[in-house]
C-alpha cells in the first residue's frame, strides 16, 4: 500500500502587500499625560515620536480583514485561489475560537484551512516561513500571512518599560509560487531559559478546584483583572545583542546570497537601537537603507515587518524586487529571519 504525497512549488515569493494603520495617531506627549516620562526621553531610548492606536469601531478584526483584502487585491490574484490563512497575532481578544476562520470569512473565503501564530513579535516571520513551506510542500498554491496587533489594550499605561513603546496596526502578504525563488529557507529559534522576559500578568490556570471554580465570587472583593503585556527590556536587549549578530548571519549564509547583496535591511521595528546596532554588527554598507517605521508607528509586535515593508515601498525608500533581510524577534524568547525579494509597490496603500 502506497499513501499519497503531494509536492508544490520550489520558487516561492511574496506577490502582494497590504496594510492598515488606525486613524488615531499618538503622540509621545500624549502618552505622557499619563506616563512618568518626557517625548526628549522616549526618542533617545527607543527611536519612537508617535504611534497608532484603536479607536471608534477599529479591531483587530477589522484591520486584519482590511490589511488582508489591500494584500489580495495588489497581488492580482483572485481569492479564490488563496488556499489557506495564517494569522500571527498576540493580541487577538480570544484564543477560543482563534482568529483565522473570521478573517477568512469576513474576506468571503469561508472553508479554507485558516489558523494563528502565536510567536510574539517573531510572528509574521514565523508565519512567512510556514507559508513557503506549505507551498513548497503542496498543501496549499497561494497562502495569506496576516499580521494584527492591538497592543493598546495589553499594556498598562503608567509602566514605564512598555506604555510608551507599543502600537496598533496590520499587515499583510499573499505568498505564491514564482518563475524565480523570492524566499529564503527560514532560521528561527528560541530560547525558553529567558521567556519570561517578555509575559502577561495573568494567565490561564494550570488547575482550578471544580468546587470552587462554581462559588459566587464577589467582583468587590475578587475583581476581575485585565490582562496586560510586561517586559524586563534590559534583558531583553542583552539577549538581543547576543542572540540576534548569530541569528542574522545564520540567514544570509541560508540565503545563499552575500552580505554585498543585501539592497535593504527590514528588522522588526522594536527598538531603533537594536536597528542601528544590528546593521553595524552585521557590516552592511552604509548606503544600505534600514526600515524606521517605529519612529511615527511604535512597536506593533507581529505587524510591524509587513507595515514596515509597507510604508519603505510606498514612500521610495526601497523598490518592488530588491532583496531585502528581515528579522522579527521578541516574546518566547523567539525570533524568525529570511533573505526576500520584496513585493512591487502596492498600488492601495495604509497611508
Amino acid at each position: 500500500m502506497n499513501i499519497a504525497t503531494t509536492t508544490g512549488h520550489v520558487n516561492v515569493s511574496m506577490l502582494g502587500i497590504g496594510a492598515y494603520r488606525p486613524q488615531r495617531v499618538v503622540s509621545n506627549a500624549e502618552v505622557c499625560e499619563v506616563l512618568d516620562s518626557s517625548d526628549e526621553w522616549i526618542f533617545e531610548r527607543s527611536g519612537i515620536r508617535s504611534r497608532r492606536w484603536i479607536s471608534g469601531d477599529e479591531t483587530a478584526r477589522s484591520m486584519a480583514v482590511a490589511a488582508g483584502e489591500r494584500a489580495i487585491k495588489n497581488s492580482g490574484i483572485d481569492r479564490e485561489q488563496i488556499g489557506a490563512i495564517i494569522l500571527a497575532t498576540g493580541s487577538w481578544k480570544t484564543k477560543i475560537p482563534h482568529g483565522g476562520p473570521v478573517v477568512a470569512l469576513d474576506l468571503g473565503i469561508n472553508g479554507i484551512p485558516a489558523f494563528d501564530v502565536a510567536s510574539g513579535c517573531g510572528g509574521f516571520g514565523y508565519g512567512l516561513g510556514l507559508a513557503t513551506d506549505m507551498i513548497r510542500a503542496g498543501s496549499a498554491e497561494y497562502v495569506l500571512v496576516v499580521g494584527v496587533e492591538t497592543m493598546s489594550v495589553v499594556m498598562e499605561p503608567t509602566d514605564r518599560n512598555t506604555a510608551f513603546i507599543f502600537g496598533d496596526g496590520a499587515g499583510a502578504v499573499v505568498v505564491g509560487p514564482s518563475e524565480e525563488n523570492g524566499i529564503s529557507p527560514t532560521v528561527w529559534g528560541s530560547d525558553g531559559e529567558n521567556s519570561d522576559a517578555i509575559s502577561q500578568n495573568y494567565d490561564i490556570p494550570e488547575y482550578m478546584d471544580r468546587a470552587e471554580a462554581f462559588q459566587t465570587k464577589d467582583p468587590e472583593t475578587e475583581p476581575v483583572g485585565r490582562m496586560v503585556v510586561e517586559m524586563q527590556g534590559t534583558r531583553v536587549f542583552r539577549w538581543a545583542a547576543i542572540t540576534l549578530p548569530k541569528a542574522l548571519s545564520s540567514v544570509i549564509e541560508r540565503s545563499g546570497v552575500s552580505k554585498d547583496d543585501i539592497e535593504v535591511f527590514i528588522p522588526h521595528q522594536a527598538n531603533a537601537r537594536i536597528n542601528t546596532l544590528m546593521k553595524a554588527n552585521l557590516g552592511l554598507a552604509d548606503d544600505v537603507p534600514v526600515a524606521n517605521d517605529i519612529e511615527t508607528t511604535g512597536n506593533t509586535s507581529a505587524a510591524s515587518i509587513p507595515l514596515a515593508i509597507e510604508e519603505m515601498l510606498v514612500t521610495g525608500k526601497a523598490k518592488g524586487g530588491q532583496t531585502a533581510l528581515l528579522l522579527g524577534f521578541g516574546a518566547g524568547l523567539s525570533y524568525a529571519g529570511q533573505v526576500v525579494t520584496l513585493p512591487p509597490a502596492p498600488v492601495e496603500a495604509s497611508f
